[in-house]
């Protein structure tokens, strides 16, 4: 989610006309009766800038932005403290909580940084490669993954010594991951279209399950029990793939610039957060049927998600566009200007 995030957000706010609309132009009908979500609190995080994955760990969202990652305090509804700084940009997170110890990463830098869960201090940096982006903890290798998208490459951790144990060579440029509490790890791959299965006591990649209908997988959800994997794409659709054989299941229209997805074991529901300022929420049915279940407004640029898997809790980070000037060099990236202190932490709670 670092360059690829980057080329996206700015298609996003580089449509001047669809940055200054109101959210609910950009959302679903908000009168529509018995929305799954509804907005809880909204939680300050400061200045508005770049950022990308929010992660959920024992009452804390982790949020990566600009330089830092800020820790968030869910049951006070307030920032307790910030991890870094990273010059280069900090992007995952993955807490090994039983080790007591947290990874997030400086992507120009290419090294994955280790900080203790407690004081928040930096421990360690850990050569990874360049464009170290996604973070991933599986609980079965009791391993982090730190996926380095633009390198193609996956670099080991062991939390418990702090340091790097194997590279898993893919060969192209990848996004973000999950895991299945199985051991096994799902990444997106951006270049392919396709969705690269790993095997984490091994670090052998297993399968390539391809995904015609795919252009740019972004995010990427699993329902562990059915072994079901939910890519969300690009080209607003959500594909719903056996994580068995590979068998693209579904597809299913999702609103645009999505680049987070989450799955909710409870209410068996898979849902992409939408830059353009809406939340899909896909039911399962079954492990072969799939619905859309509703379009819950949101904020414009609340394109990242992470999950309370108990409560069924989102978390969604937004700020407010201010200003969008353009590339200083034709094929550039528009600049973004962000309304001063409006970066927050939008808290959904599902409804009864």
């Amino acid at each position: 989610m670092t360059s690829t995030l980057s080329t996206r957000f700015s298609r996003l706010v580089a449509v001047a006309g669809l940055a200054l609309l109101p959210v609910n132009a950009l959302a679903a009908d908000a009168t529509q009766p018995a929305l799954p979500y509804k907005l809880e609190k909204t939680i300050p995080l400061g200045d508005g800038e770049r950022w990308d994955y929010v992660t959920y760990a024992s009452g804390r969202a982790y949020v990566a932005h600009g330089d830092h990652v800020s820790v968030v305090d869910l049951a006070k509804g307030a920032v307790i403290g910030e991890i870094g700084t990273m010059p280069g940009g900090t992007h995952g997170i993955g807490i090994s909580g039983a080790d007591g110890v947290g990874f997030t990463d400086d992507g120009k830098a290419g090294v994955a940084v280790a900080f203790d869960l407690q004081s928040l201090k930096v421990l360690k940096q850990i050569p990874a490669a360049p464009d170290a982006d996604g973070i991933v903890f599986d609980p079965v290798s009791r391993h982090i993954f730190v996926i380095e998208g633009d390198s193609g490459t996956i670099s080991v951790i062991d939390p418990k010594t702090r340091s790097s144990i194997a590279t898993i060579k893919i060969g192209a440029a990848l996004e973000a991951g999950v895991v299945d509490g199985k051991g096994k790890l799902f990444v997106d791959g951006a270049a392919n279209h396709d969705i690269v299965a790993i095997d984490t006591a091994t670090n052998a990649v297993t399968a390539h399950f391809a995904m015609p209908g795919c252009v740019g997988p972004h995010g990427i959800a699993v329902d562990a029990e059915n072994d079901r994997i939910f890519a969300t794409c690009a080209n607003k659709v959500m594909v719903v793939v056996n994580a068995k054989d590979g068998t693209n299941i579904a597809t299913l229209p999702i609103g645009g610039y999505n680049d987070g997805a989450v799955f909710d074991p409870a209410r068996k529901l898979a849902l992409s957060a939408n830059g353009d300022g809406t939340l899909t929420v896909v039911a399962e049915k079954d492990a072969d049927h799939f619905a859309i279940a509703a379009t819950v407004p949101t904020a414009l640029s609340a394109r990242t998600i992470a999950i309370d898997p108990a409560s069924g809790r989102l978390y969604l980070p937004a700020a407010d566009i201010a200003k969008i000037d353009p590339p200083a060099q034709p094929g550039g990236r528009p600049h973004v200007s962000f309304v001063p202190h409006s970066f927050r932490l939008l808290v959904f709670a599902p409804t009864p």
